[in-house]
């Protein structure tokens, strides 16, 4: 028979209710014959209940004792897992994400899976056991736990998928499937039945949470398909493919927001080789994501150049940007976090004209100010005030029809 990789999230595994509900379900696959590897996260909010704890102790937290003890989150929810597989009459062993092989480089926080040695995972789908493995964690070249980042589990299971050749691919999560935009802020969001990789990408980069996008790359790389079902119901899902030709059905896919954004200026930056590169490299060498990043026309020999961070790094880009300026010679910066970044994406935009003017022209009818803009083939993206993004994000919806069948 075929081999499933399925991930189920923190709320699908948050009581021992819920632990119980997805054992009968691996259970009822399993009888069908098929071969089980089953990735988990950690139940409920245990991840922010371990950094509350942490935090508590201190503001200078060693990266290396934070991924140790955050690791220990998904290891709990595999442990129990197995033991109620056990319960139930159904072998099953659970690994922690070193003892599935999972090779990591050295970044803590934010690890990158570098190879994956299956060699235990497959001797025990041989003797017929399910195999839990514990999500979001790695093993660094010098032996340490590592932790992949917020929805690592996402990764984790795709890329064993794709290192297993597995015939399925399955996501759970406490949500039928991606949606045309958040069905918190847009009551009549759409679920959509197929995406393709660039597209969900695009949407899981702008701030769709179903997927973490270093899964999607995954996906993508090695051509896995993958499925987002809820794992509560029986319903179809969202499925993630290569999709040719979307184009011809629909120009916009869906709509994404963030709002862990902050918008940084520089003012009177040198015109000079070179000077883009001094400042972006400083912020890389701090670990500091840089997003969106506008530059404006020459005057004097001098322009502003302007970037987006997350919000949670504001705090430490604000005072390496402060050496920046001192050592560029510009004249200042400036700052805010309290904006936010709503997209459309959609692989029609590529066949399609006056996308952009239709964005623009329904921000602009809700009074929506636009600070920055952003475009790729696929998406736009417009940096906006925060207590507007839930106005923006429902005047798009309507402005693209995304509340129409596909």
């Amino acid at each position: 028979m075929s081999l499933w990789v399925t991930k189920f999230g923190g709320t699908s595994v948050g009581s021992l209710e819920k632990i119980r509900s997805v054992a009968h379900r691996i259970a009822a696959v399993k009888d069908q014959g098929h071969s089980l590897v089953v990735v988990v996260s950690a139940m409920g909010d245990t991840t922010d209940d371990l950094l509350e704890m942490a935090w508590n102790i201190g503001n200078e937290l060693p990266e290396r004792e934070l991924d140790m003890l955050l690791a220990t989150g998904e290891q709990q929810s595999a442990a129990l897992l197995a033991m109620t597989l056990a319960n139930i009459n159904c072998p099953a062993v659970s690994l922690t994400g070193w003892q599935a092989g999972i090779e990591s480089d050295s970044q803590y926080g934010k690890a990158r899976i570098m190879n994956l040695d299956t060699s235990r995972i497959k001797k025990e789908l041989a003797q017929g056991e399910v195999v839990i493995i514990a999500g979001f964690q790695g093993i660094s070249p010098d032996a340490d736990i590592t932790t992949l980042g917020r929805g690592g589990s996402d990764t984790t299971a795709v890329a064993l998928a794709a290192s297993l050749a597995a015939d399925h691919c399955i996501i759970f999560s406490d949500v039928d499937g991606v949606y045309t935009a958040d069905p918190r802020i847009v009551e009549n969001a759409r679920q959509i039945s197929l995406l393709s990789y660039e597209e969900m990408l695009e949407l899981a980069s702008l701030g769709a949470l179903v997927l973490q996008p270093r899964a999607v790359e995954f996906a993508m790389l090695y051509h896995v398909d993958v499925e987002v079902r809820n794992s509560f119901n029986n319903n179809p899902g969202t499925l993630i493919t290569e999709v040719a030709e979307m184009e011809e059905h629909r120009v916009v896919s869906g709509i994404a927001h963030d709002t862990n954004v902050a918008r940084i200026a520089l003012f009177d930056v040198p015109d000079q080789p070179g000077v883009a590169s001094i400042i972006f490299k400083i912020l890389a060498d701090h670990r500091i994501n840089v997003d969106m990043v506008i530059q404006s026309a020459m005057r004097d020999d001098r322009n502003d150049i302007a970037f987006t961070i997350e919000r949670s790094e504001f705090n430490k880009a604000r005072q390496v940007v402060n050496e920046i300026v001192i050592k560029i010679g510009a004249s200042g910066m400036s700052y805010s976090t309290e904006v936010a970044k709503v997209s459309i994406v959609g692989a029609g935009m590529q066949s399609n004209r006056g996308v952009a003017a239709a964005m623009f022209d329904a921000l602009a009818r809700q009074d929506i100010n636009i600070h920055m803009i952003s475009t790729s083939e696929i998406k736009i993206s417009c940096i906006i005030d925060e207590d507007r993004i839930e106005d923006a994000v429902r005047a798009l919806h309507v402005a693209f029809h995304l509340d129409q069948g596909e």
